[in-house]
């Protein structure tokens, strides 16, 4: 195994790791910052308020994204499975 497929796994890794966390960290973002520009409109400063709709939206965006999401990672696991044999020998 040479650093070169070490870099490339790795990076490959990476690149997953990112994509998975994408749509759930991009959800939670968006409705922070919409519940943050009412709060700032109207003056509420409740912190708990957002709590409640972004749990909400993650969790209608892990339904939504989850597939795709599981898709994703088994793919890569299933690639990674099966170039063990390339990797050792």
């Amino acid at each position: 195994m040479t650093p070169e497929t070490v870099i490339t796994i790795g990076q490959q890794a990476l690149t997953i790791t990112a994509l998975l966390a994408a749509p759930l960290l991009l959800a939670a973002l968006a409705v922070g910052l919409i519940i943050g520009m009412m709060q700032a409109a109207t003056q509420i400063n409740e912190m708990t308020l957002s709590f409640i709709p972004k749990l909400a939206v993650l969790v209608a965006a892990l339904f939504i994204a989850g597939p795709w999401m599981l898709k994703l990672i088994t793919g890569y696991t299933r690639q990674l499975i099966e170039g063990i044999p390339a990797l050792l020998g």
